[in-house]
């Protein structure tokens, strides 16, 4: 299932992010760093996705 969310990230980051936390503040602060940068917000969602907490 990672594998499909890390894929999701690389088209939409903010949509990795909600599959795996919801709409909670992880959410937002990746929706903000995808609107100032593309990088940012892959970078951010990947990390989340990648660390399970």
């Amino acid at each position: 299932m990672d594998l499909i969310r890390i894929i999701l990230s690389v088209i939409i980051p903010p949509l990795g992010v909600f599959l795996q936390e919801g709409l909670g503040k992880h959410f937002w602060i990746n929706v903000l760093l995808t609107l100032l940068g593309y990088v940012p917000g892959l970078v951010h969602a990947i990390y989340i996705i990648a660390s399970k907490r």
